[in-house]
């Protein structure tokens, strides 16, 4: 993630415009050299034929993608009633600011435009599943505005408001053009992957070759690796696990460019003299193409993911793995943490950047799809990951918040270490920092989980406090923070001392 100076500001200006408007001046390039043939006045023949290819791609590819993905999500099936209500307890028991809370569901609209009808639309939405609701639902949701209202301290005023809800499984998908230029950018940030992730010993898994042409852009590697995943649809890269005394990894990506980001990160677990006396810790790092910039099919659905990853890790002989993951990765290691097939495989958890945790609040849902960019960073947020068309459609088909949601009971009785970032653009982290340190009912004390040192037992809490998402691995020194937590949770046996702070 870039910064928010003026430089940086209009670089990633410079950048969107060029990708966005390529196809645009392409199409009317074309049009107007075929109105005028032979006549007009014309480009050099390379110019040419880059705007015909990026005519064709918009047409062809783009706009037909784009009707596509607006299809209405499957929703998964409602909870019980008693759940529903359970869980909609658990949320409001843990909303600190009610105003926010409310007013970021509904786009950052005037609390006066909120109004009974439109929380009841919200609720309707995030706990029955469903877009709008029937007479048999409507004293439940009654319920729920009732509640919502002890939570306001005041009335809802009755009707409906001009205010519109935030719905990501049910709104239109909206994404913004990105020139095929753009995707020759993506096939070399990937072939520099491949060749670092190779020069780190690590060893694609990839499809059969027969579905080469399943992802763009296409990647050279799937022909030239020999290796071949055992799940049906997912890639992984593979480093080989020697050591007798500990554990291996499993890594999970986020939204962006791929691995391009964690290549340092993942080779610097082993850059430690006890594991090289000890033999080397395996890393297993999972490629999600959906969130990954490429045009691909759609997202795994969450049993079909943990399903894949269990036929991954049972392909290597891996019974138990420290589960490390960043950002939306945090999304699939929930989803393997509530699976039954898959909990108990899972060991010590280190979350980076995570975005599961307090997904009730609309910070990451606004922050992600709805806020209108300002400085540098929240422009290539929106640009580059927000509205790209593979990121846009699984968080607006696939993504369902009840099902994504990590709670702290879910990891009470786990080593787990959470890594947050001071100036995180999508993430509360000081709600999420605070909910994660807090113990019962008691508030922690202002600030001071943020130095609290690191112990190896129990839940952890990394604070960074001058951080953006995803920077930490711009550091190699910050990675090694994260590094020495894994290697001290891979060791099988658990220590019965404190291991002391690792900043």
């Amino acid at each position: 993630m870039i910064g928010t100076s003026t430089p940086e500001y209009l670089f990633i200006q410079a950048c969107i415009y060029f990708l966005h408007y390529i196809a645009p001046l392409s199409a009317f390039y074309c049009t107007i050299v075929f109105a005028l043939h032979p006549w007009g006045y014309r480009i050099p023949i390379w110019i040419e034929v880059w705007a015909v290819v990026e005519t064709a791609f918009l047409l062809l590819l783009y706009i037909p993608r784009k009707v596509m993905l607006q299809r209405a999500a499957s929703h998964p099936e409602t909870l019980p009633l008693q759940k529903r209500k359970g869980l909609f307890q658990l949320c409001l028991h843990t909303v600190k600011d009610s105003e926010h809370y409310l007013k970021y569901w509904f786009r950052g609209a005037s609390l006066s435009d909120i109004k009974r009808e439109n929380v009841k639309e919200l609720f309707c939405w995030a706990f029955l599943n469903k877009a709008a609701w029937g007479p048999d639902d409507d004293e439940e949701l009654e319920e729920y505005a009732d509640k919502t209202e002890t939570l306001l301290g005041r009335k809802l005023e009755p009707g409906r408001g001009k205010a519109v809800c935030l719905r990501i499984t049910v709104d239109e998908v909206k994404t913004m053009y990105r020139s095929l230029f753009w995707y020759l950018c993506v096939f070399v940030v990937d072939t520099i992957t491949c060749v670092s992730m190779r020069w780190h010993s690590f060893l694609l898994h990839r499809l059969p070759r027969r579905r080469f042409f399943s992802v763009f852009p296409l990647r050279p590697i799937t022909l030239l690796s020999r290796q071949q995943t055992p799940a049906k649809n997912t890639t992984y890269w593979y480093r080989p696990h020697t050591s007798k005394t500990r554990l291996p990894v499993l890594f999970i990506h986020g939204i962006g460019i791929g691995l391009y980001p964690y290549v340092k990160f993942l080779a610097q677990i082993n850059h430690d003299e006890q594991t090289v006396e000890d033999g080397e810790i395996g890393v297993i790092a999972i490629e999600i193409m959906p969130v990954s910039f490429r045009l691909t099919g759609p997202a795994l659905e969450k049993d079909q993911m943990c399903d894949e990853i269990l036929e991954i890790l049972q392909n290597h002989g891996w019974d138990k793995i420290v589960l490390v993951s960043h950002s939306y990765g945090s999304i699939i290691s929930t989803h393997l943490l509530h699976s039954n097939k898959t909990s108990q495989l899972c060991g010590p958890m280190v979350l980076i950047d995570p975005v599961s945790i307090l997904l009730h609040l609309p910070d990451v849902a606004y922050n992600f799809t709805c806020r209108k960019p300002r400085r540098a960073n929240e422009h290539q947020l929106y640009y580059f990951a927000s509205m790209d068309q593979g990121v846009a459609h699984t968080l607006g088909r696939t993504f369902f918040w009840s099902q994504n949601c990590l709670w702290k009971r879910d990891i009470q009785d786990r080593r787990v270490t959470v890594s947050l970032a001071g100036k995180d653009l999508i993430v509360n982290t000081e709600a999420v920092g605070n909910y994660l340190a807090q113990s019962g009912d008691q508030e922690p004390v202002a600030q001071e989980w943020k130095r609290r040192q690191w112990k190896g037992k129990g839940l952890d809490i990394l604070w960074f406090d001058e951080l953006d998402h995803a920077q930490i691995f711009d550091s190699r020194h910050n990675c090694e923070i994260l590094a020495k937590a894994i290697r001290s949770y891979s060791v099988k046996e658990p220590l019965t001392t404190s291991y002391g702070a690792i900043g």
